[in-house]
């Protein structure tokens, strides 16, 4: 007697829900037990179809509060990023391993034994009721991400076509593929919907429901590029919406964004689906990222970043700056050097001399953003040239510089072009090695001239003062 009462009650418990529609289930789902907190193990409100509703009522199920009640929290459906997550769809929850610990679940989506027999069929099949001919003609299913935490802020443009799967719905277990650079959501999770627009068979309605996810193992911080309207190109991809998709939204009062009209190239009227007649490649939707606006975070629709580090230093006697800019221009280096002249009286002076030079530096370094190699190669000569400089010049001194004695010539002895030729040498370089390093001050990086001018007065003084001393007629010899 007790089998016979469980055999009507499973019949009938079959019946409820072996006609019904579909819905994607999982942990995660909005509305798990229907639209109540209380557990529910024969919950069918997701699967309801939605046809000829304002927006009001078709956008996440809100018709039977469906978007009400969202996951436990800390329940979440995991994305995780360059892999697959895998979902229930099924027409009750009962058919799915959420209830009844899996009894009355079979490879298909109501529950039923049924063989591969109508794979091959060329009529609508009705049971279960998957609104198709065959697998090879299923309309495809879909699965989008806002990155909201919060779902009464997720709109037709924030919420992005993530992942399609061709040929769906066709059995329970259905999994689906994630862009491998889909960035991590907010603290509060990401909202997550799935979708289904059937392709005849029956009422040409959608399906649309809530789901709280999170993408898992995120590496890549691109922007999620705001979504646009798909749009029927069948045969002709250049017609089809690039980058970033809206779901479909279809046959209802308002909120629509796709419109078709006449027939398909197979003949049979146009039904908007997840597949390529609107530009929906299968699998995980690669082109769905915007670039950053100049290293840009991960953000739905915009890239936002930082600005520049800049950096300014002084020290004594010397001011650098430093600008960066983000052109593609290259690394270039200009430098300012002003070095006061000998004053008219130093050509008088002996030998032994106080030279003081003061020189001032302004340098102004502009670096550019160059690919990695380039940036290597410029900033690498930079810094050489900054060395390069750094040694060849001294710091501002005041300690005495000998020059060499001329010996002391007849005017219009060969040997005295020689010798005046040889004191027109720079004085930094006959006193190089000898010049101390004054911390941070001015570096002289232009060494003070002594010209023949100069040589040729030093030449005449010294003959003067030694005619003065001796007196004498002297003769003298090229040493």
């Amino acid at each position: 007697m007790f089998s016979l009462f469980k055999f009507i009650l499973t019949f009938i418990f079959c019946a409820t829900f072996t006609n019904a529609h579909l819905a994607a289930w999982h942990d995660g789902m909005y509305c798990r037990n229907g639209p109540q907190a209380a557990d529910d193990e024969n919950a069918s409100a997701p699967v309801t179809p939605l046809y000829m509703l304002p927006k009001s009522q078709w956008w996440f199920h809100h018709v039977d509060g469906c978007d009400q009640f969202p996951p436990p929290e800390g329940q979440f459906l995991e994305l995780p990023a360059g892999k697959e997550f895998t979902v229930e769809i099924a027409a009750n929850r009962a058919t799915t391993t959420l209830s009844y610990d899996g009894r009355y679940m079979s490879d298909w989506v109501d529950g039923q034994p049924h063989t591969d027999a109508f794979r091959e069929s060329t009529n609508c099949i009705t049971d279960p009721n998957i609104h198709t001919q065959n697998e090879t003609m299923a309309a495809g299913t879909a699965f989008a991400i806002s990155y909201q935490s919060d779902l009464s802020k997720v709109t037709p443009d924030n919420l992005v076509v993530f992942s399609v799967r061709y040929h769906t719905p066709w059995k329970r277990l259905t999994s689906y593929s994630v862009p491998a650079a889909l960035p991590a959501c907010p603290p509060g999770g990401c909202i997550c919907a799935w979708g289904w627009v059937p392709n005849g068979c029956g009422q040409p309605n959608i399906y649309h429901q809530g789901f709280r996810c999170k993408v898992t193992g995120a590496t890549s911080f691109a922007p999620v590029a705001t979504a646009k309207p798909p749009v029927w190109c069948e045969g002709d991809a250049s017609k089809c919406t690039k980058g970033a998709k809206q779901m479909i939204y279809w046959n209802q009062l308002d909120g629509n964004n796709v419109q078709v009209s006449g027939n398909d190239l197979s003949g049979h009227p146009k039904s908007p689906a997840y597949n390529q007649k609107l530009g929906f490649p299968d699998g995980a939707q690669n082109d769905i990222f915007a670039p950053p606006s100049h290293g840009g975070t991960a953000t739905t629709g915009t890239g936002s970043s930082p600005p520049p580090a800049s950096s300014s230093g002084s020290g004594s006697g010397s001011q650098t700056s430093v600008a960066s800019s983000a052109s593609l221009e290259p690394i270039t280096a200009t430098s300012s050097v002003s070095t006061p002249e000998p004053s008219s009286s130093s050509a008088l002076e002996p030998a032994s001399m106080s030279t003081s030079t003061a020189t001032t530096i302004a340098t102004t370094v502009s670096i550019s953003i160059k690919p990695p190699a380039a940036v290597a190669t410029q900033a690498g000569r930079a810094r050489a040239q900054a060395q390069a400089q750094a040694t060849a010049m001294r710091t501002h001194t005041r300690t005495p510089i000998r020059m060499a004695r001329a010996p002391l010539l007849p005017p219009g002895n060969a040997a005295s072009h020689r010798i005046a030729s040889a004191t027109s040498i720079p004085i930094a370089a006959a006193a190089r090695g000898s010049t101390p390093h004054h911390g941070n001050s001015a570096l002289a990086r232009h060494p003070v001239v002594v010209n023949n001018v100069g040589a040729q007065l030093l030449f005449f003084f010294d003959f003067f003062s030694f005619a003065c001393q001796y007196r004498s007629t002297t003769t003298f010899i090229d040493s």
